[in-house]
């Protein structure tokens, strides 16, 4: 497949500060806080072709099943794209990691059997324009794997995500939003929403605004609306 040329820059996103932070909590997070298993259930059964939006270091590379026959993964953070070329190399699967935004991938129309979204839709500037991007380049019937962020269900926490969100947790934490929809969003961008459940991370102890989460399958329709 030929990746072809898109209107944003090569590196539309840049936090340095924070990718070294995500590069060392993030891993922390996978061994020591459950993580690596949300990351094994996202993935199972995925086959073919599938593109992942914003990889990241790369942690979800060691969990693809070896149904799937290629990876391309983008992430358009410098520094935490050379940690996911890294994990790429050490993967059993092909993956291929390269620069991009969620709002214009540079990639053809219905050329994956999946897509993947773990932890960054939270994060994108135009949630409506990613979420078209991903449902453009998935064939029809594809499905899109999500494990997000999500609006609390409780009334103080989700006054205090979105407190969070118009002060400094955006700034502290890469462009992170806590109070989005991801459910009503993938619904929105006209995916059929398959299996889903809410997660809370950590399990037990204090809840912070990143706490409530939501992992599940939504689905590209077959045939058009």
């Amino acid at each position: 497949m030929r990746l072809r040329s898109r209107k944003l820059p090569r590196d539309a996103v840049h936090h340095p500060v924070f990718a070294r932070f995500y590069a060392r909590v993030s891993v922390t997070a996978d061994l020591k806080g459950g993580i690596a298993a949300y990351r094994e259930e996202l993935l199972s059964g995925l086959s073919g072709r599938v593109i992942e939006i914003g990889a990241g270091n790369g942690l979800n590379f060691a969990h693809y099943p070896g149904a799937v026959s290629e990876v391309v993964a983008l992430e358009p953070e410098r520094s935490l794209r050379q940690l996911a070329v890294r994990s790429a190399l050490r993967a059993e699967v092909p993956v291929d990691v390269v620069p991009g935004a969620a709002e214009a991938l540079p990639v053809k129309s219905e050329a994956f059997d999946g897509a993947v979204a773990s932890l960054v839709l939270c994060t994108v500037r135009d949630l409506p324009r990613a979420l078209a991007e991903i449902r453009r380049v998935l064939r029809p019937g594809g499905e899109l794997r999500f494990f997000e962020h999500g609006q609390a269900p409780g009334r103080a926490l989700a006054t205090a995500q979105r407190v969070a969100d118009r002060t400094l947790w955006p700034l502290l934490f890469g462009g992170c939003h806590t109070a989005r929809d991801p459910l009503a969003a993938i619904t929105a961008a006209g995916f059929e929403m398959g299996t889903y459940r809410r997660l809370r991370i950590p399990e037990t102890g204090l809840q912070v605004p990143s706490s409530p989460c939501v992992l599940g399958v939504a689905r590209k329709p077959f045939t058009e609306g």
